[in-house]
């Protein structure tokens, strides 16, 4: 028999832990250095853009499909096919998405490990813990091994205690920290010499920089910055009451996951200015500005030290806010393989955490050791290849293979006037049509 499902206890605590899925590494860093890289304000422009006529409508495609279901990925997607060839693919689809979501946490976790790190490098720097601090800010195989196993466990701490009293309690504390962490920073980067430069190139658009390539890599941002195509926010909606309205829901969280990536960039863009006018390198050798890793862990630790022992202060706090938003999404993806394992394999919820844990804790120490060969593979495989397919996929699910009556029917809870709006009129055959077609598109873009 296995465990009672859990579901969140109110709104608010569903928001914030879905908001949480959503605002992770890629929001805090990976949105403000596209926006820098790909026309400024003009990519701010057409990710907001897209975030809705994209993101939004998939994120609803697996909220819907969750919340009928009850149910873990592989079970849902079961459980609304029509036929045995529709069946299998579900299985197939649904396993894909458990593979695909542990692989992303597999190297997620040593990059949040390095957040942990560097979370400790000032406190080993104030108590004069020379040694421990220059450790700690190493690439070596032992401090990556050992960051990622404290983040793994903080994981799998929070998935042990479920869905209320893990998932909810944690996301609902975490969240306000990261916003008010986010906010402190910002005013503080902004009375800065050399942020107004920034602000500039963040806010002020030059549609001249508009491009294909800028359309498709903020279609490819808006598409995985919600976390979608991994089955995350499918098993958060399974534990949705049937009380609250889905497009409601979607729409809020949507809005919180651009706003919080938007203010994220007020913070990181001008925050590179700032870093350039104190005399640190922030474009690459080819002229290419700096991104992911290089400005995290090489611009703004730089731009620290230019602080004196102020800046020992302001690095606690970034790296604080990278730790929770780096936490806040490795949650969602754990448990998706620990919800397959509870509900198909009978085990308990502490049991299926540690065995589902481990294995991924594995997984991340095996990439650790062959860090060259591993890492950009296991990326590449997990979000260049299996997030668009499986996007794809949820898309036909919903719009094809699902019952038309049965999506009605579980839009009306919460909503019983659904067919009179306008998202009942286009959501159904946009889903179907234009979803599939845009990510095919970002996706044939990627690889060619």
């Amino acid at each position: 028999m296995s465990a009672p499902r859990g579901q969140f206890s109110s709104n608010f605590g569903f928001l914030m832990a879905a908001a949480g899925s959503a605002v992770g590494l890629g929001n805090i860093w990976g949105f403000p250095t596209n926006v820098a890289t790909n026309g400024g304000a003009a990519f701010v422009v057409v990710y907001l853009i897209l975030a809705f006529i994209l993101a939004y409508p998939v994120l609803m495609a697996e909220l819907s499909i969750g919340r009928y279901a009850r149910s873990n990925m592989v079970q849902a997607l079961r459980g609304i096919s029509t036929g045995p060839v529709s069946r299998s693919v579900g299985t197939l689809a649904g396993f894909g998405g458990i593979v695909v979501a542990s692989l992303i946490l597999s190297f997620y976790a040593i990059v949040a490990g390095w957040m942990v790190a560097h979370l400790a490098d000032p406190f080993a720097t104030l108590v004069g813990a020379d040694s421990s601090a220059e450790w700690l800010t190493s690439n070596s195989t032992s401090r990556n091994l050992t960051f990622t196993a404290i983040f793994s466990g903080l994981t799998m701490a929070i998935i042990a205690a479920g869905v209320e009293k893990g998932i909810e309690r944690w996301s609902t504390l975490l969240m306000p920290s990261l916003i008010i962490l986010l906010l402190l920073l910002i005013a503080y980067v902004l009375s800065q010499p050399g942020a107004m430069a920034g602000l500039e190139a963040y806010l002020m658009p030059d549609f001249s920089e508009l491009s294909p390539e800028l359309m498709l890599s903020a279609m490819g941002q808006a598409f995985f910055s919600l976390s979608l195509g991994v089955g995350t926010m499918l098993i958060y909606g399974s534990y949705l009451s049937k009380q609250e309205s889905l497009p409601r829901l979607g729409a809020l969280v949507t809005l919180i996951d651009v706003g919080i990536a938007f203010t994220a960039g007020l913070l990181i863009v001008p925050a590179m200015y700032v870093a350039q006018e104190a005399g640190t390198q922030i474009f690459a050798e080819g002229g290419q500005l700096m991104g992911g890793p290089d400005l995290i862990l090489q611009v703004l630790p730089a731009l620290f030290d230019t602080m004196g022992t102020s800046g020992l202060f302001v690095a606690i706090a970034f790296f604080a806010l990278m730790t929770i938003a780096s936490l806040t999404s490795s949650i969602s993806m754990l448990e998706v393989p620990v919800a397959f394992c509870i509900e198909n394999l009978g085990l308990k919820r502490r049991p299926a955490t540690m065995l589902v844990g481990l294995v991924i804790f594995a997984i991340s120490s095996l990439i650790i050791s062959n860090f060259g060969a591993l890492f950009g593979l296991v990326v590449t495989i997990s979000t260049e290849y299996g997030q668009p397919i499986l996007g794809i996929a949820l898309c036909i699910f919903a719009g094809w293979i699902w019952r038309r009556d049965q999506l009605l029917m579980e839009l009306r809870e919460g909503h019983p006037d659904i067919e009179k709006t306008f998202f009942w009129k286009v959501w159904p055959w946009y889903v179907r049509i234009v979803c599939p077609l845009l990510i095919l598109a970002a996706f044939v873009q990627t690889i060619i």
